[in-house]
């Protein structure tokens, strides 16, 4: 299954999992696609069972909807965080045309406070210690920027769609250097991750509510609907079992005839049997489907 939670502020999003699991009467192997820090909230996607495996295959692009404050900068990148430099404030019309000069590919170190690993431990268990390291930067991609409004006399909001790995946090305190001050976030609400929009989520109590009531495939999305994006194809019946063993099929058996991709695969009686992966003339199962 598929779940869409509306993650609440001050909640990790390991803490959102394990609240359905274990309100759950049955037992669950069940995991999200991507961290939200406790203090952001919005859209948060939940797998479990077989469905676990998708992640892979799900689009990575992500939205948000940002706040930064500038005029100070904070050891976490946000305003949980203890100041540590402090600058002027940028002009309005400054920061509106500041934010279309950040979309496209930029190297973004990460933030010290963050689940990236370094020789053996992440880094927000060395920055709580007061450890400091080098990060090497990562390369990822701002699609888009779009100034939003002012919120207050030093913070105002923007959208931002990004590649999966990229920092809001970092990205406001890269938004300000280029000014020549400093900023950290205020407040982050994700709108978009994996294809799933934020308006499709159900707040956590109302998901925790129907899993209580062993009722979680009314809300879920199946997999099938979640690729629905993707071009059917048909598996011989007399290729089935051999496909869906990790046997290989030649692109000549399978109808209609595909080129390099994924695929939603189905059987001959149109039953859906997962994600089927076409690369150089021979099509094998990506995903199998719980059949």
């Amino acid at each position: 299954m598929i779940l869409l939670v509306d993650k609440p502020a001050g909640m990790t999003s390991q803490k959102v999992v394990s609240r359905i699991k274990h309100a759950s009467t049955e037992k669950l192997k069940i995991g999200h696609t991507g961290t939200l820090d406790p203090m952001c909230t919005g859209l948060l996607p939940i797998l479990t069972g077989r469905d676990t495996k998708l992640t892979q295959f799900f689009p990575h692009e992500k939205s948000y909807l940002a706040s930064i404050r500038f005029g100070l900068r904070t050891d976490t990148g946000d305003v949980t965080g203890e100041t540590l430099e402090t600058s002027l404030l940028p002009t309005e019309d400054e920061v509106r045309k500041t934010l279309p000069a950040m979309v496209g590919p930029y190297q973004q170190v990460p933030p010290m406070y963050s689940a990236v690993h370094v020789e053996g431990k992440r880094l927000y268990e060395l920055a709580r210690m007061g450890v400091e390291v080098e990060r090497a930067p990562r390369q990822v991609e701002i699609f888009d920027l779009a100034y939003v409004d002012r919120i207050g006399e030093d913070e105002y909001r923007f959208s931002v769609s990004c590649s999966s790995g990229t920092y809001i946090r970092t990205l406001c305190e890269d938004i300000a250097s280029k000014m020549g001050l400093c900023a950290t976030m205020s407040a982050l609400r994700r709108t978009s991750s994996n294809g799933f929009l934020l308006e499709d989520a159900r707040s956590l109590e109302n998901v925790v509510s129907y899993a209580e009531q062993d009722r979680l495939d009314e809300i879920a999305i199946s997999s099938e609907t979640a690729f629905s994006h993707l071009s059917p194809v048909t598996i011989p019946e007399n290729g089935e079992h051999y496909y869906l063993n990790g046997g290989a099929l030649t692109v000549d058996r399978i109808s209609p005839r595909v080129q390099d991709g994924l695929y939603r695969a189905y059987s001959v009686s149109q039953r859906f049997l997962g994600l089927a992966q076409c690369e150089q003339g021979l099509v094998k199962s990506a995903f199998s489907a719980d059949i």
